[in-house]
């Protein structure tokens, strides 16, 4: 019969999103996720095979929180100028006050470009993203908020591409005065 496990395995996935996040997949050793997660490298292997295991782990839980996190902020009727701006500089102060923590999506994306199942699963997000502000869109322009003519899935696009711009600029270390007037900017877009 097998052991059962002697550590929680969703605080050890968070732990190791955490450092991925804040390092890259590259810099992030193995004697460094078993020292953060407090972890043997024989239990780290036993419950997620590999670093590559525990990566994909930590990369969906980031997926699935940031997804869920979206959809609770535009699930209101609230406006939709007014709620995509709150949500555009609620990102933007992120990375201002803790430029290093960078965006996990974005590392993945350009960090293991080569590597097949983590393009799809940013794909998926990105997606998954899409929808959510393509169907807060929908929303707003059955309200009257939004202009007909707007596709809301073409605004979805731009405001999914905008976000990870956001954070590449957040982690390029633009201030406050330049990030603010990049949101001013693409929220010229819902006009």
């Amino acid at each position: 019969m097998a052991r059962p496990r002697g550590f929680d395995t969703d605080l050890a996935v968070e732990r190791a999103m955490r450092l991925f996040r804040r390092q890259g997949y590259q810099a992030t050793s193995l004697p460094q996720l078993t020292a953060r997660l407090h972890l043997g490298s024989g239990s780290l292997y036993a419950a997620f095979g590999s670093k590559d295991g525990l990566y994909a782990r930590a990369l969906d839980h980031y997926c699935t929180d940031l997804v869920r996190h979206l959809a609770e902020h535009l699930r209101a009727d609230d406006d939709i100028r007014a709620t995509v701006r709150e949500l555009l500089l609620v990102l933007a102060a992120s990375d201002l006050a803790d430029p290093e923590q960078g965006c996990l999506l974005v590392n993945a994306a350009t960090e293991r470009a080569g590597h097949t199942s983590t393009v799809e699963r940013v794909r998926a997000a990105m997606a998954a993203v899409e929808r959510v502000l393509s169907d807060a869109l929908r929303r707003a322009q059955a309200r009257g908020e939004l202009d007909a003519a707007h596709d809301p899935v073409e605004l979805a696009r731009f405001l999914t591409t905008f976000v990870q711009g956001l954070h590449v600029m957040g982690n390029a270390r633009a201030d406050r005065v330049f990030l603010e007037s990049a949101v001013a900017g693409a929220l010229r877009a819902l006009d």
